[in-house]
């Protein structure tokens, strides 16, 4: 038989392997997925990262969400109307349960909201909206500051919380609504959502355990998933003979070097699509004197071969960056190329004083983005030709984000993809002058300042005239690539593989959350 909701919610944030499941349960369907990494928490508001973002969607729904052609799908919002510039008003799903057994209503949304507004990684983006308040139990209303076109997008990343659960203190006397970065809170370790899916056991760094919900509210997925069994596998050789020898039966990512391995296989299904994360290296101009010299900056972008990157470390699965909007997106330059020159970049180095060189530091993690080690090395060897010695450590991705955050390092390797689908949030995260209070800059780690690009994107960000917008992002990647903010590389393609009798194309998106409550097996023996 299945666990039961009331049994979950009294055995949440405790281990419940499979051995404690009956016969029957283990005859359910049953997914066993390999991830890279698993989520660092289970608390959705302490990092904006693709791992929280997957599991997100996993326990937990958005107000609405994106189709694969980049439009809005209602989810725990039913429909909306724009009632004047500032002014939003959103009709929220009615008879939505939580897997604690709370009602889901318009007050959840609220306490959600001004969350994620005192949230660290995410009040930078949620600073335009003023307020929110529920008019009724189902209805709410979001008050902006000013006009802001990108609203909608940001309910893509509204994920209702279950305020009941969530409310109150711990037995030992803390807050279970705080918010504890890379630490331990009630949050990070206890889970209630409306999602498809219950956590039902979590070893960090060992595996991950779903169980469907049973009151779930979305009678018309196509869904017929019971179980998910989630395994970190870091290593790409062994994730990829997993998914080949039967172990498990879906993986992500799989690397460049096994795409023909798997697409060759007849037992398995690979699905790849072009993506939008951007893989970059920051400069720290506060560590590095040499670095607030501009000329300096672009000679390290010269001295990088973006392609010889892309086309034999990535096998040709990535895409030559010279800025970070993707192709499609509204800041997107058609015509800004990658500018490899190695004797440009002695040139440049000679002119600012720095012909021998020097030394910087070098972090890099080792299991977050494809090849993200073996890039870091080649950066490094590719530095060394303009007599810059690096001193490189990799680190597994759940030490390397605390690292990051401390900026422990000269340069420091990060990948990006907008959390608004959208060019601004490019400039707002990675390279706006660092504001702790209000959460612009959060990932710059170079700490690169242009106020004036700062005021450009604000501006941009008010603009309902979408040609008129577009032509201020392009102005900001345009500024960012004179002055070599930072070192794009390339943009990330995407790869997952699934044993024959999964149909993940379906639920697979370039944002690389998969729907996984809408996932069906096509394997009625299972």
């Amino acid at each position: 038989m299945k666990l039961k909701k009331t049994l979950l919610a009294s055995m949440i944030g405790t281990a419940i392997t499979a051995a404690t499941l009956s016969p029957a349960a283990l005859a359910d369907t049953t997914l066993r997925m390999a991830y890279d990494a698993d989520p660092v928490s289970m608390d959705i508001h302490e990092q904006l990262s693709g791992g929280i973002l997957q599991l997100s969607h996993m326990s937990f729904d958005p107000l609405v969400r994106w189709t694969k052609d980049f439009e809005f799908e209602p989810r725990l919002a039913t429909s909306w109307e724009q009632v004047d510039d500032t002014t939003m008003r959103m009709t929220v799903r009615d008879g939505v349960t939580f897997h604690s057994g709370n009602p889901f209503t318009a007050e959840d949304v609220v306490w959600t909201v001004e969350r994620l507004k005192r949230s660290p990684d995410f009040k930078a983006i949620f600073e335009p909206i003023d307020s929110i308040t529920a008019v009724d139990e189902y209805t709410v209303e979001f008050h902006t500051k000013k006009p802001f076109p990108l609203l909608l997008n940001l309910a893509t990343y509204i994920f209702p919380m279950d305020s009941q659960f969530y409310s109150g203190e711990t037995d030992g006397g803390d807050a279970k609504d705080e918010i504890v970065k890379n630490g331990n809170s009630f949050a990070s370790t206890h889970l209630s959502g409306t999602g498809p899916y219950v956590v039902t056991n979590r070893q960090q760094g060992v595996r991950l355990d779903f169980e469907r919900f049973d009151d779930y509210w979305d009678s018309e997925s196509p869904g017929n998933v019971d179980r998910i069994v989630l395994t970190p596998i870091s290593e790409n050789a062994t994730r990829v003979a997993a998914l080949l020898s039967g172990d498990v039966d879906f993986i992500a990512p799989v690397p460049p070097n096994d795409l023909d391995r798997v697409r060759n296989d007849d037992g398995v299904e690979l699905v790849t699509m072009s993506g939008t994360r951007i893989i970059l290296f920051h400069m720290n101009q506060e560590r590095v004197d040499a670095f607030k010299d501009e000329r300096v900056r672009q000679a390290f972008t010269y001295a990088i071969n973006q392609e010889g990157i892309a086309d034999r470390l990535m096998k040709g699965f990535a895409t030559p960056a010279a800025q970070a909007s993707p192709e499609g997106y509204v800041g997107h330059i058609p015509g800004l190329e990658p500018r490899f020159d190695l004797e440009k970049a002695k040139q440049l180095m000679e002119e600012a004083g720095y012909a021998d060189g020097f030394e910087v530091s070098m972090l890099a993690p080792n299991n977050r983005y494809v090849n993200d080690a073996k890039i870091a090395q080649a950066v490094a060897a590719m530095l060394a030709k303009i007599n810059v010695t690096v001193d490189l450590k990799t680190l597994p991705k759940a030490q390397y984000w605390g690292e990051f955050d401390d900026r422990s390092a000269d340069m420091m390797m990060i990948g990006w993809h907008s959390d608004t689908e959208d060019s601004a949030n490019f400039h707002e995260y990675l390279s706006a002058c660092p504001d702790a209070a209000t959460g612009a800059g959060q990932y710059n780690a170079g700490n690169y300042c242009n106020p004036e690009l700062d005021a450009l994107v604000a501006e941009a960000n008010l603009e309902i005239d979408l040609a008129k917008r577009a032509e201020m992002l392009q102005q900001v990647e345009q500024a960012l690539y004179d002055e070599a903010a930072y070192i794009p590389l390339h943009w990330q393609d995407l790869a997952w593989a699934s044993a024959a009798n999964f149909d993940i194309e379906p639920v697979l998106n370039v944002m690389n959350f998969p729907y996984l409550g809408d996932l069906v097996s096509t394997d009625d023996d299972q």
